[in-house]
């Protein structure tokens, strides 16, 4: 069925853009701030280290917001420069979903770990995004990222990003997202991908840091449609961060929560996000199989589950695939994502493809991207468009 994933209409709603840092873009960036250090009369040129993987004390002190301006919300009416386009964005289509496969060549040089547990997997995470620190290094991750996704006919994202573990490395706020929204400028002018960002808080720092992060943020608020809560779960429940979510709401933002499987209190989380934090989607969800009424509520309420499958295979041994069946047949709004590409060897077709392997029929994997659109924070009319672009495909397909 390589064909007909290959053709298919996408929607990606789960994709950490420092989880799409590849192990040759690393290198890259590394070379780069070497170069820039060598030949500057400061060491202060070179990125910033990490103080640990868990991103301790993160917090948006020092961030640089001032004389922030947006106009008009999302990226439409763009002016991007063709030159802010790096050459890669004209790789052929089969050239690049062959390089991102999982087992070729980038995949495994990126990807080689399983990780077993989600500590051990964020460790990876934050010790890669180190090299991360100038403007361009965000819009080169960012337009790589959409790069990919366009040759995969992914035709909108919704990205994260993470901006406390930059800040707390000393990279002003304005840094990060200035770099990433240049790149959704760049995409969608030439390459017509569509993009929105939303803004993750980490679980793991205390719910002062994410007050800071949002106030930071509000500078910037047409150019973010969202907030979101990752990282380490373990002892960090969603109801730690319930003032920062009621702030971001009363600020006009969406907002979801993850709620990675297997984790300790999974279900008290689940019940946390919809009967305290009342999230507008769960990312992950898994867990919500464990429990009649979490699933019947959810259903109820139309909320988008946005599952993971190569990451699931990576962290927990298991691509959940019956689950994703499952939530099918319950008439959950689940949906198929790659969540962090570079370390877990796939992207949006390479997880579809994975959960084709395991059985998934062609009219499955198309509910899970019109779940996608349905679910998105789009205007009513596109997703319907986009929805109807997806039957369409399927009609002529099947």
């Amino acid at each position: 069925m390589p064909d007909f994933i290959a053709g298919l209409p996408k929607c990606e709603l789960h994709v950490h853009l420092e989880g799409t840092l590849e192990r040759s873009m690393q290198q890259a960036l590394a070379r780069r701030h070497k170069s820039h250090h060598a030949g500057a009369s400061s060491p202060e040129s070179a990125p910033p280290a990490m103080s640990g993987a868990g991103v301790s004390g993160a917090g948006v002190s020092g961030a640089g917001v001032s004389g922030a301006g947006v106009s008009g919300a999302g990226v439409s009416g763009s002016k991007a420069l063709a030159s802010d386009v790096p050459a890669s964005a004209t790789a052929p289509a089969d050239d690049e979903a062959r390089s991102t496969r999982p087992g070729s060549a980038s995949a495994a040089a990126s990807a080689s770990d399983e990780f077993g547990t989600l500590a051990s997997f964020l460790a990876a995470y934050y010790d890669g995004m180190r090299v991360l620190g100038e403007e361009e290094d965000f819009f080169d991750l960012t337009m790589a990222y959409l790069t990919k996704a366009h040759h995969q006919r992914v035709l909108y994202c919704e990205m994260f990003f993470d901006p406390q573990a930059h800040t707390a490395r000393g990279v002003p706020f304005d840094t990060v997202i200035t770099g990433i929204r240049r790149a959704q400028e760049a995409a969608e002018a030439t390459l017509g991908i569509r993009s929105q960002l939303i803004m993750c808080f980490l679980r793991d720092e205390e719910a002062d840091s994410a007050m800071a992060t949002l106030e930071a943020a509000l500078a910037y608020r047409e150019w973010i449609v969202g907030v979101g809560l990752d990282s380490d779960e373990n002892g960090n429940p969603p109801v730690k961060f319930l003032r920062v979510f009621e702030r971001a709401r009363a600020e006009g933002f969406h907002a979801t929560m993850h709620c990675d499987p297997n984790q300790v209190d999974s279900l008290r989380h689940l019940r946390q996000c919809l009967d305290v934090v009342g999230v507008e989607r769960i990312d992950h969800g898994v867990s919500c199989l464990q429990d009649d009424e979490i699933c019947d509520e959810i259903a109820r309420r139309g909320l988008g589950l946005t599952v993971c499958p190569l990451s699931n295979k990576r962290i927990y041994g298991d691509l959940m695939a019956s689950a994703v069946t499952e939530m099918l047949d319950r008439g959950l709004r689940v949906t198929c994502n790659s969540d962090d590409p570079a370390y877990f060897g796939g992207y949006m077709s390479e997880n579809m493809r994975a959960l084709e392997d395991a059985g998934l029929t062609p009219s499955q994997l198309a509910e899970l991207s019109k779940n996608a659109f349905a679910v998105s924070w789009l205007p009513r009319a596109d997703r319907d468009a986009y929805i109807a672009g997806v039957d369409a495909y399927l009609a002529a397909n099947r």
